[in-house]
C-alpha cells in the first residue's frame, strides 16, 4: 500500500491519457452535469481536482473555481490549464469558514481514510444554504463486483504500480449517511454506470445512450458511482 501523494504523482504520468473520448469522457461528462446547475453566479471548490479536467469545465459557468489536490504531479497539469489551485488534503482545507457556495469531489473520496473528516471539512468551507456534491464508490454495483473478483488495473507509465497500491473503500448509501456530519442533509442521490460491468462497454455503438437512461431511471442507486448532493444547513 503506498501513500495517496506519491500514488497519485505516478498517476498523473498519465492520467489524461485517453479521457477526452469513450468511458472517461462519459463520466466526466456526467460528473459536471450534477454540478452546473448549481453553479451560475456562484464560487466553487473542487476537492482532489487532479490535473484539472473537471474543474476546468466548471470554472466555465461558475462565478470562481478554486481546486486542491494532494499530488503536485496533478496539480502540475492543473496549472498549465490556467485553473486555481492549490496543495492540501481533502482532511484539512486551507480556506476560512463559508468561503465557497458549492464544494465537490469526485474520484477521490473512496480513498480518503479519514472521511468523516473530509465530510467536514467540506461543510466547513461551503455557506449555509449551500451544496456539497460528492461521489463514493457504491458497494451495491456492477463496478463493484468486477472490482472484487477481477485483476487490479495498473495506472502510470512505468508499469509497476496498479489500483490495489492505494486505499479504496465502496460504501452503501446508508454507509455514506453515517459519514455526514449534523450540518448536511441529502436532498439527491444519483448513479453513474448504471449497466455497466466493463468500461469497454462504451466501445459498443449506443451504450453511452444506454447508460444515460438507466441514469434517470430508479436503477441509478445501483451505479457503480454514487453522487450525493447535499445541502448545509446553519448550524
Amino acid at each position: 500500500m503506498r501513500d495517496n501523494k506519491s500514488y497519485y504523482d505516478t498517476f498523473s504520468e498519465t492520467y489524461d491519457h485517453g479521457r477526452d473520448a469513450g468511458y472517461h469522457a462519459f463520466l466526466d461528462e456526467a460528473e459536471v452535469a450534477l454540478v452546473a446547475p448549481h453553479l451560475s453566479g456562484k464560487s466553487v471548490l473542487e476537492v482532489g481536482c487532479g490535473t484539472g479536467l473537471i474543474l476546468e469545465r466548471l470554472s466555465r459557468v461558475a462565478s470562481r473555481a478554486v481546486g486542491v489536490d494532494l499530488s503536485p504531479g496533478m496539480l502540475e497539469h492543473a496549472t498549465s490549464r490556467g485553473l486555481e489551485v492549490h496543495e492540501a488534503s481533502a482532511t484539512e482545507l486551507p480556506f476560512e469558514d463559508a468561503s465557497f457556495d458549492v464544494a465537490c469531489s469526485f474520484k477521490v473520496l473512496a480513498h480518503v481514510q479519514d472521511i468523516q473528516t473530509a465530510m467536514a471539512e467540506m461543510a466547513r468551507v461551503v455557506r449555509p444554504g449551500g451544496r456539497v456534491i460528492v461521489e463514493f464508490y457504491n458497494s451495491v454495483s456492477l463496478r463493484a463486483l468486477v472490482k472484487r473478483l477481477g485483476p487490479s488495473g495498473g495506472i502510470g507509465a512505468s508499469g509497476d504500480t496498479d489500483e490495489s497500491d492505494v486505499f479504496t473503500r465502496f460504501d452503501s448509501l446508508s454507509d455514506i449517511e453515517s459519514y455526514l456530519p449534523e450540518t448536511l442533509r441529502v436532498i439527491q442521490v444519483d448513479g453513474i454506470r448504471v449497466l455497466t460491468p466493463m468500461a469497454s462497454f462504451f466501445k459498443v455503438p449506443g451504450w453511452a445512450q444506454v447508460e444515460r437512461l438507466a441514469m434517470k431511471s430508479p436503477l441509478r442507486r445501483l451505479g457503480g458511482f454514487l453522487v450525493v448532493t447535499l445541502e448545509r444547513s446553519a448550524g
